[in-house]
């Protein structure tokens, strides 16, 4: 499939679920030192998905502000560590790299990301990515591996969300 931006012709290649999985059971339970780690600066949980997302993708967008980047803790995108806008980037990226689409918990697929809210659906708070789904697509029985809850294999409803938005890596475009 070729798309045709303005100036550049991209091709959209399948996300790699498989290595998203694999990426996600060995490093949810430990932190991979090419990244660093968040936790105590409002949470690591969108940097873990990021790097989740990468493994299954192969390609960052170094578009300046508005891209899906990590070069250092400190030469990023917000997007690569921000729930909202690692959401923003996804479901408006045309460039380079992943993009998603929000759809219904019987559309996710493992190596999605589930967003959860704690409190309205307007801010989402944190970025689970989805390992398993349920034969039966039902919401609770998704399981998940996120980091600054460290987990693998977790139920989603575990964590009591107030909401739930599924973005679905649809593709990559290169």
């Amino acid at each position: 499939m070729i798309f045709v931006n303005a100036k550049i012709r991209r091709t959209v290649r399948p996300y790699n679920r498989d290595k998203v999985l694999q990426y996600a059971h060995k490093w949810a339970y430990a932190r991979n030192p090419a990244y660093y780690d968040f936790e105590n600066l409002g949470g690591d949980c969108t940097n873990f998905a990021s790097q989740c997302i990468f493994a299954g993708s192969g390609i960052m967008n170094y578009t300046h502000i508005y891209g899906w980047y990590y070069i250092s803790s400190y030469n990023r995108t917000a997007s690569w560590t921000g729930v909202n806008y690692l959401y923003e980037f996804l479901v408006n990226n045309r460039g380079a790299g992943p993009f998603a689409e929000v759809v219904d918990a019987a559309d996710a697929e493992p190596g999605d990301i589930a967003q959860l809210s704690f409190s309205d659906s307007k801010r989402f708070d944190h970025s689970p990515v989805i390992v398993k789904m349920p034969e039966n697509k039902a919401v609770d029985g998704i399981l998940v591996a996120a980091h600054t809850f460290d987990t693998d294999h977790y139920r989603l409803m575990d964590f009591e969300p107030a909401y739930i938005r599924f973005l679905h890596i649809a593709g990559v475009r290169i």
